[in-house]
This record gives structure tokens, sequence and C-alpha cells, in this order.
């Protein structure tokens, strides 16, 4: 009999603050953010209205999403991004308006926090996720508030907003091909990892490269030269895939030869024009308006379907939810309890702690508490300097938020240091506050927040993670046949086998991100571990040989064999 893992994990208290390398692009979002902010805010500086920041920031921070995304598809999730933070916004505002009650306010921001963390992970919209609609809409709430007034603050934010789509889809103008250059650079980068040490981690991370490199392709708009040049680049990064670890080695690929390719890439001058992959032809791995038309249109009906399985009732998505809904509502009231005046940071807090799973979960809180606490000493030095004018105000504002984007992605806690101050120094524009009594607040909201946050993710279960896990094999194994079935077919259609081949990867790289989610949750059944092993190995073997049929790569025929 198989042996069962235990229910409770080992919560990891090592390496959680270690510093990592900043982020490839980490500038980008981070002088976004200070752009989209800057023109409202010296605006309303000019005219004597600083008060009036808060809801422009609202729209502002909206500048923060789409990063990683080629700009076709970037202009579509800012966008709804923009209107999801309005839709927040306008309950927060017409809440705050009809209800002085703090238990009122406090169960709506919970409400808002649950539904916002549940699209978030179910569109997988990427960082900076569901904690920046939290806190906005969060403060909203709590901020004073005339029925009258909320047409004109919500119009603010949708202005803003606006702005910061055209600040984050402006690029396309003069580079408009960046995304995509920068995934198949991640994706050759990768690939030469994994054939200079070919292993299980090394080939799930470049798998996962390759499907983003291919995704970014294929959400790029109408086919360019740069992109054609760029697909035969992924082809090459797959070569590198199209084997199995039966043999201990990587297939036929130069690692240097790959990290030059990817060096080239990243930059503005031309693509790198390898020879072509072996047996490769245009027709085959070519992007034509058709196809590419074809592919758009069969991605945008299977997002529906994927969102609407992400929000159905065996969903894994929605444990979290709960977990975040119940969190944040007892951080909330606990805060109240306590007497915190701005008992909404206990709700932002607790709905920044919930990860895919409770080990996360547990890194993010011990993350969170150091950054926030460490955050407020910066405030305490810095407040003198930002109270001598508006003008220094609005600058320190714009500072950390540049400083917030820089530093988070070294590691959250660091990126926490910059944005406790600037979430207290927003509340100056509004009226000086006593700077001892905001430090507190902050400080006693951080440790009830991470505190209660963390419980109700241990009491609240996720056992739908193992689900999403037998999910995974079960179509791990439906695409395996189908690429048996298309090898074996001698007069099988090009297209069919790409199709099947891609769709393979697709499945891998789904089956490793379930099996890592759910090896980090507590109570739930053990994970079927030679199972998922077994699968992983029979799949990058059919892999092979679907490439091989492909005429990617030569393998002996033992190796070549499904």
């Amino acid at each position: 009999m198989r042996p069962r893992k235990p229910s409770v994990h080992k919560l990891p208290v090592t390496g959680i603050l270690r510093l990592n390398r900043p982020a490839e692009i980490w500038y980008k979002p981070a002088l976004s953010v200070v752009v989209a902010s800057a023109v409202p805010n010296l605006l309303l500086y000019s005219l004597d209205r600083l008060d009036l920041v808060m809801y422009t920031m609202a729209g502002s921070l909206c500048a923060l999403y789409g990063h990683n995304m080629p700009y076709a598809r970037r202009a579509h999730t800012v966008l709804r991004v923009v209107l999801g933070m309005a839709a927040g916004f306008a309950v927060a505002l017409v809440t705050a308006s009809l209800t002085d009650s703090t238990a009122v306010l406090i169960a709506v921001g919970a409400l808002l926090a649950a539904v916002q963390k549940t699209f978030c992970d179910a569109t997988r919209i990427g960082p900076p996720g569901n904690v920046i609609f939290a806190f906005v809409t969060s403060a909203a709430l709590f901020a004073p508030q005339e029925l009258g007034q909320v047409p004109e603050h919500l119009a603010l934010m949708l202005a803003a907003g606006a702005f910061a789509w055209l600040v984050t889809a402006g690029p396309a103008l003069w580079h408009r091909e960046g995304p995509e250059r920068l995934a198949t650079a991640r994706a050759l980068d990768a690939a030469a990892a994994y054939a200079a040490e070919p292993d299980r981690r090394t080939r799930h991370a470049a798998a996962a490269a390759v499907q983003a490199a291919w995704q970014a392709l294929l959400a790029s708009g109408r086919p360019t030269p740069v992109r054609q040049g760029l697909e035969r680049l992924v082809v090459h990064a797959e070569r590198a895939l199209a084997t199995t670890a039966v043999d201990g080695h990587a297939a036929d690929a130069d690692p240097s030869e790959l990290r030059r390719w990817a060096e080239a890439t990243r930059g503005r001058g031309p693509v790198p024009s390898p020879p072509p992959a072996p047996g490769t032809v245009e027709q085959l791995f070519g992007i034509d308006a058709e196809r590419a038309g074809q592919r758009m249109r069969r991605g945008r009906r299977e997002a529906r379907r994927r969102l609407l399985r992400a929000l159905g009732p065996s969903s894994p998505v929605l444990p979290v939810a709960f977990r975040t809904l119940v969190g944040c509502a007892l951080a909330g009231y606990v805060s109240s309890a306590l007497g915190v005046g701005h008992p909404y940071w206990a709700i932002v807090t607790a709905a920044s702690v919930y990860q895919p799973n409770l080990t996360l979960s547990w890194s993010r809180a011990l993350q969170r508490t150091v950054g926030n606490l460490l955050g407020v000493l910066v405030f305490a030095a810095v407040i003198p300097l930002a109270r001598v004018s508006p003008l220094a105000l609005v600058l320190c504002v714009l500072f950390f938020n540049f400083a917030a984007e820089a530093l988070i992605t070294r590691n959250y806690w660091l990126g926490s240091i910059a944005v406790t101050p600037m979430a207290l120094l927003i509340l100056e524009f509004g009226g000086f506050q006593p700077a001892g009594e905001l430090i507190a607040d902050r400080a006693l909201d951080t440790l009830v927040g991470v505190a209660v946050g963390f419980l109700a993710a241990i009491a609240v279960t996720n056992r739908r993670a193992s689900g999403r896990v037998e999910r995974a094999l079960a179509a791990a194994e439906d695409a395996r046949r189908r690429a048996e079935r298309a090898v074996a077919d001698p007069a099988g259609d090009a297209l069919v086998l790409e199709t099947a081949r891609r769709r393979l990867t697709a499945a891998l790289v789904e089956l490793r991100d379930a099996s890592d989610v759910a090896s980090g949750e507590w109570w739930q059944r053990a994970l079927p571990e030679e199972e998922l092993l077994a699968t992983e190995q029979a799949g990058h073997r059919t892999l092979a040989a679907t490439a091989q049929r492909q005429g990617l790569i030569t393998l002996p025929p033992e190796n070549g064999a499904v």
C-alpha cells in the first residue's frame, strides 16, 4: 500500500526573506505607475485640490497591470482592470455614502475582497493581482462620502484609469513586438538551462517558458516578419525539450548558442536568424494571417470556457475566495474591536496574505509583517519632509510609488517597506493626522491582519487542490493519447500533429503547476506522486516521438518509441 503523506506539512522558516534577482522589466511597471500618477496628481496640485488624489490614484494604479503581455492582449486586459476597478470603487463609494456603520463597511469590504480575489485567480491576471483592488475599494469604504459626490469621484477615477491605459498601451507605437521578444528570450534561456543541466526542475521551467512564448505570439496580433522570426526561435527552444530524461541528455542543442540568441532577441536590433530546425517547413511553423485569426478566435472561446470552469462549483479557486471573505471580515472586526481607527488596513493585510496554498500564504504573512513594520519606521522618518509643502507630499508619494515596484520583485517584504509609507502618505492629502497615531494603527492592523488572516487560512480548508491535480492528470493522459494517435497515423496532417504536441505541452505544464500548488496545502488527500511522475515521463517521451516525427530532432529508435 502506498504510504500517505502527512496532511500537515512543516512550514518553512528559512529563506523567506532572501533577496532574489530583480525582475527583468521591473522598471516598466515602476515608470508606468509614476507617469500615470504624476500627471493627475500635479494637475490637482495646480488646482489646489489635492484632497481628490485618492480618487485619481484608484485609476492610476491600474497602470501596474499587464506588463508581461503582448500589447494587443495588454490593451484588453488593462481595460478590463479599469472597468473592474470602477465597479468595485462605485460599490464602495455608494456604500460609504449610505451608512456610517463600521460593521457594515467591514462586511462589504470583505465581500469585495473575496470577489476580487475570485476573478483575479480565475482569469490569472498576474501581478499585482487582487491586492491593489482590495486596497482601493477598502480605503474608499472608509472615506467620508456624500451620495451626490459619487458621480464626480467615479469620473475622476475613470479619467485617471483611461490615462493609465494610454501609458501601458503607448509603448506599442515604438516597440510593438517588445513583449513577444522578451517571452521568446526567456524561452531560449530556459531551454539553454535545460540543455546544460537536464533534470525535472529545469525541464518544467523550460516547458512553461516555451508555452508562455507560444501564448505571447498567438496573442500578439497580426503576423510580422519579426514575429515570424521569433516563432522560428521558439521552435529551436523546443528542440531542447524534445527528448526525455531516459538517457540523461537533452536534445542536440548548444546552450551557449541559445543564450546568444536570447541576448540578441532582448535587444532592439534584428531578430537572430538561425538555420531552420531539421525538417521544419514554413507551412507548418509560419504564422500567416488566417491561422493567427483562427487561433485567436479559438483562444477567446477557450478563455471563456476556462473562466466558466474556474468559477464552477468544483473550482479550487472558491475555497481560497472563501478564506479571503472569512479572514478579511474577522481581521476587520478584530481591528475595530481593538479601537483602531483604520480597520480597512487589517482587511487589506489579510487579503494580501492569501496565496495559492497554505505554505505560500505563510511565507507571504511573514514577508508582509516584516515589510510593514519596517515601512512604518520609514514613514516616521519621512513625514517631516512630506509636510514641508503640498508639492513635497506629491513628490514623496511618487518616489515611494516607484520604489515599491522597483523593490518588490526582489522580495515582497522589501517592496512593502515602500508601499507602507506610500499608503500612509496618501492619507495626508485629506488633511494632516497625528503621525504617532497613524504609525500605531498601521502596526497593530498589520499584526491583526496577518495573524487573523493566516488562522482563517488554516481553518478554511482547500481540499479541492487535490481535485485539480486529478483533473490535470486526466487531461494530460488524454492529450498524450491524442498525440500518440497523431504520431502513429502515417497519413497524419502536419497541423494535427503540431496541435497535438502543443496541447500535450500545455497539459504537462498545467499538471506540474497543479501538483506544486497542492503539495503546499494542508488537510487534503495524499497526492499520487508515483502516478504524477509516470504521467510526466510518459508525456515527455511522447513529446520526443512527436518532435522526431516532425523532424525537429533525431533520436535513437529506442528513445523515439512511444
